[in-house]
């Protein structure tokens, strides 16, 4: 049995090479896929035709000529018509769904208001959503490859746990489980369901399919009723021991600053949060501490690229560019390199977008998953 366990495992491995081969170069063919990755001809050859049958793959319809006397090769690239992911974002006041190709490029988006954040409700309310989405899929002959979701909170992935999402009123919610009965109960037809905290999507869906490993290492700041931030390092989430990395929202920016929701004065989400840029006077100087957010990220991981989202930035399209402009300051000031500053590419679906992604990521590294320690047991 383990031995059928290891094949199984070391096959998914060796089909997540090649996939991420032609992801990053294109057009590669068969001959130069079994050149990089190391892989027997007859093993490329052999994985190359199911991952053709099963859509993840689409070759040229006309062989190419290669130089030299060599025969001429079939280009090959990720099938972008016939696989598709689903990424839902639970936001304090709404469902974002949308359909997305593997190559992020977004064919349906919806956004109605949260009828009600009790989890259950949220899940009922979610599964009738991606019901309707299926029906419409399967009627396109599209193939789901798999849902993710995330939302605002501490989020436990290996364990499927919303460990603590205060904006939702949520604590030690076993989420996936929710969601995978709910999906069974309807009828829909997928393994793969990820769970995931928002910013932390949003960062994966930055990366998945914009920079990629050119980005690495990579920040995702969002700015919406709570502020939280994800980190994609060494082409990895970083998620933190019990899954509350990149909690900023409640990083003290002034002692004895505005008082937050949280109960303590001075926290980033008082400053830049969508509840403080209602206030005039809030605006005015949101734009100056989320600099200073940004520069202590930069302090802290020295980050390529910081993107920055949500519905403060939507809401106030100035708002980044005085934090960019605010962090270079502090950047020259200390005689160095100030990271890349830029909007998130995704707009208001940022992290439904990333939660799709999620599901791309995983299958894309099948050794990522890790049991975590779990305290008390």
């Amino acid at each position: 049995m383990k031995a059928t366990g290891d094949l199984q495992l070391l096959k998914r491995i060796n089909r997540s090479v090649l996939l991420r081969l032609i992801r990053s170069q294109p057009d590669l063919s068969r001959a130069r896929l079994a050149h990089l990755s190391g892989l027997t001809k007859s093993t490329v050859s052999a994985l190359v035709r199911e991952l053709l049958d099963e859509h993840w793959l689409s070759e040229a319809a006309a062989p190419v000529a290669t130089q030299g006397l060599g025969r001429p090769s079939t280009p090959l690239n990720i099938d972008t018509a016939r696989r598709v992911l689903i990424g839902i974002e639970i936001a304090v006041d709404c469902l974002r769904l949308v359909c997305v190709s593997l190559s992020g490029v977004i064919l349906t988006q919806t956004e109605v208001a949260l009828d009600d954040p009790q989890p259950q409700a949220a899940c009922q309310q979610l599964g009738r959503l991606v019901q309707v989405l299926c029906q419409q899929l399967e009627e396109k002959e599209l193939i789901l490859s798999g849902v993710g979701v995330c939302l605002p909170g501490a989020v436990d992935e290996s364990l499927g746990l919303v460990r603590l999402a205060p904006n939702l009123g949520w604590r030690d919610v076993p989420f996936r489980a929710l969601v995978s009965e709910e999906f069974a109960r309807l009828g829909i037809a997928t393994q793969h369901i990820h769970l995931q905290n928002d910013a932390d999507a949003a960062a994966l869906g930055e990366y998945e399919f914009a920079g990629g490993s050119s980005d690495d290492p990579l920040i995702f700041v969002n700015c919406d009723v709570g502020v939280g931030a994800g980190i994609v390092l060494n082409d990895r989430l970083f998620t933190g021991f019990l899954g509350a990395a990149g909690e900023i929202g409640h990083s003290i920016l002034q002692v004895d600053g505005p008082l937050c929701s949280c109960g303590r004065r001075g926290c980033a989400e008082a400053f830049i949060g969508a509840r403080a840029l209602a206030k005039k006077q809030g605006l005015q100087q949101a734009g100056q501490y989320l600099g200073v957010l940004l520069q202590n990220l930069d302090a802290m991981f020295n980050p390529r690229v910081i993107v920055v989202g949500g519905r403060s930035c939507i809401d106030h399209p100035t708002l980044i560019d005085s934090a960019r402009s605010a962090q270079q300051v502090y950047a020259r000031a200390a005689g160095l390199q100030a990271p890349q500053i830029r909007a998130a590419r995704f707009g208001v679906q940022a992290a439904a977008v990333g939660a799709a992604a999620l599901v791309l990521h995983q299958f894309l590294r099948p050794l990522l998953k890790e049991t975590k320690h779990v305290p008390g047991n």
